[in-house]
């Protein structure tokens, strides 16, 4: 499959097996994450591999979109490694970040599994509950395995505005 075929057919899984991950599937994902870009080549992304069964019931405890994810992958930016523009203070983090997922989630459906990116979680729970040091903004969390027999693409999943109205030329 090529990149724009698995662009297209990866989708948002919110159904997965129990079955684990194999840890060379993890170690593929994860390796996507570490060379995925970042301002100034920072690299500010942490993660952290969560899937024992102790661990996943505190994930449950922080959110309820696991979707019973044999995996999740915590996904956090060190604020001090980010790059800082100049000019206004903004910190490259949150874009790092998000961009390691996006590559972790690629390379996962690469793999025949399937993830999810869930912003709907408590960041002060999964603080406590996974001892987040002060210094490290978790942002997403990526419940990933292999999917349900059952799972299925959203029905918006298709639904994607004409290219018209997200390009303009020169100015808006």
């Amino acid at each position: 499959m090529n990149f724009s075929e698995l662009a297209a057919a990866r989708y948002s899984v919110r159904d997965f097996l129990s079955n684990p991950i194999e840890q060379q599937k993890i170690a593929l994902i994860l390796e996507a994450a570490r060379r995925a870009p970042t301002a100034a080549n920072r690299q500010p992304q942490r993660i952290l591999v969560i899937e024992k069964p102790g661990d996943l019931a505190r994930v449950d405890r922080c959110t309820t979109c696991r979707f019973n994810a044999p995996l999740v992958f915590l996904i956090c930016y060190e604020l001090s490694a980010a790059w800082v523009r100049d000019y206004d203070q903004e910190h490259s983090g949150w874009v790092d970040a998000s961009i390691a997922a996006t590559h972790m989630m690629l390379q996962a459906a690469d793999l025949g599994l399937g993830s999810t990116w869930v912003m709907w979680f408590d960041p002060t729970r999964a603080r406590a509950e996974f001892r987040i040091p002060p210094g490290l903004v978790p942002v997403a969390l990526l419940p990933t395995g292999y999917p349900a027999p059952g799972a299925f693409p959203s029905i918006q999943h298709q639904d994607r505005y004409p290219l018209e109205k997200l390009i303009s030329h020169g100015t808006f």
